[in-house]
């Protein structure tokens, strides 16, 4: 009796560099290569030593531009060559690392978005993230979900439901009433260990950043800060956008090896959702807490940054008149003062105004500032850096005032006003206050 003959194995072949393709990305393939059979140019290009390369194909699935391939040899292709015209079944080597990682991937399913509070009051930016999670949760084929902390805060899953989460989990004890990092990390890293969400949402504020970065170090996951854009890739891998290297490029950066997958979103970066009044949902209610004992921080007191002199909010305005470098000395921003009122609105600053000492810092828009979405943003004297751009180029309309024709802030301005802007903002503050004047004339009579 002849022995079976052997399931013809299909040849691997090796990793090579297609010409002209490289985008020098920073050494992807040279960092998942696993028999360091690749070197980086100076140029920052992949040589391959095709004697070491076993053919796994790592590098080649890592890299963003495609700009690697298998080479065959004349003999390996026609052994490709024959197998498809025999269609002899063929033995795939299964590599053991992504077959592990596969299935731990597996195991994470959801989209939570953890719902910010204080003292019972919601942080906006949660509803923001739930609009962006559904749109997460709808291309994985999930759930959205919320995640609530504090105590009596019940209400606040209500008020979910209504901006589109279908589940809730809320931990609800006294523990909580105060934000924590001790106490709310381990509530937290209880539920992720519990129910495995496939990503999590939070908002960039001083209670996310901490929390968020906590939690990631806890779960040996990784954590994208101050994203401008959430999408979903072919892979279930969440790609996340946000500024580099000072802002000058926008990164694309993926957690494809770990669980959940993490990002922070600075507020008004995403739209609000759409309010369903009544919308019900289900409430997850977990009993777990820690004991006050194991917590070692304590509150005394709450000092809102809104209560302290002077303090404006600009992230909430409808009318932002900001200043930049242009404005030349912190009392000409005195003339922005005088617009802000007369349109109902308050001024802003450019980080270089901020710098120089003419603002202070609560009022600064961009990258290192605040993220606005105003219905007009007017940038008087500002040349328009993309660490500034960031930060306001969501507005509905944007006008833009400079002497510089050329200057960047006039490729996302819907108006743009080349002139002398000590000539220019007067002027429009005069047009103003004679149209309102014009208006409750016709009023009295």
């Amino acid at each position: 009796m002849s022995e079976p003959k052997p399931k013809p194995k299909k040849p691997r072949g090796v990793a090579q560099l297609i010409a002209g393709a490289c985008i020098a990305c920073g050494a992807r393939c040279q960092s998942v290569c696993p028999v360091n059979c690749i070197e980086m140019t100076d140029s920052g290009e992949p040589i391959i030593d095709t004697v070491k390369c076993i053919g796994c194909q790592k590098c080649v699935k890592i890299c963003p531009a495609d700009a690697l391939e298998m080479y065959f040899t004349p003999e390996e292709q026609k052994i490709l060559a024959e197998l498809v015209v025999s269609a002899v079944p063929v033995e795939e080597e299964i590599d053991p690392e992504a077959a592990a990682i596969a299935a731990k991937l597996a195991q994470y399913r959801g989209v939570w978005v953890f719902v910010e509070q204080t003292e019972g009051e919601p942080a906006k930016v949660s509803w923001e993230l739930l609009g962006v999670g559904a749109g997460l949760a709808a291309s994985l084929g999930v759930e959205l979900c919320a995640l609530v902390i504090g105590e009596n805060v019940e209400h606040l899953c209500k008020e979910a439901f209504a901006y589109g989460a279908t589940k809730v989990y809320l931990l609800d004890a006294p523990i909580y009433y105060h934000y924590r990092t001790e106490a709310y990390v381990e509530g937290c890293c209880h539920l992720i260990e519990k129910y495995k969400p496939e990503v999590i949402l939070m908002g960039a504020t001083g209670m996310g950043r901490d929390l968020a970065g906590a939690i990631a170090t806890r779960v040996a996951t990784g954590l994208t800060a101050d994203c401008t854009g959430l999408a979903i890739d072919d892979k279930r891998n969440l790609m996340q956008t946000r500024p580099a290297f000072g802002g000058n490029i926008m990164a694309t950066i993926m957690c494809d090896k770990f669980r959940p997958q993490m990002s922070t979103v600075r507020p008004n970066v995403m739209p609000m959702p759409e309010y369903r009044a009544g919308a019900e949902g289900a409430i997850i209610r977990d009993p777990f807490t820690v004991t006050e004992e194991s917590v070692l921080t304590k509150v005394i007191e709450i000092i809102r940054d809104s209560h302290s002199k002077g303090a404006v909010d600009i992230t909430g305005a409808e009318f932002i008149i900001s200043g930049g470098r242009g404005m030349m000395a912190p009392e000409n921003f005195a003339m922005l003062q005088e617009l802000a009122d007369e349109l109902g609105g308050v001024v802003g600053a450019s980080r270089s105004a901020v710098d120089a000492g003419w603002m202070p810092g609560d009022r600064q828009v961009g990258q290192t500032g605040k993220t606005v979405r105003p219905k007009i943003y007017i940038a008087c004297g500002i040349s328009g850096a993309i660490q500034h751009l960031v930060g306001m180029q969501d507005s509905d309309i944007v006008i833009a005032i400079n002497r510089d024709s050329h200057a960047p802030i006039f490729e996302v301005a819907t108006y743009g006003i080349v002139g002398d802007l000590f000539q220019v903002v007067p002027a429009i503050t005069a047009k103003i206050r004679e149209l309102k004047k014009q208006g409750q004339g016709a009023r009295g009579k």
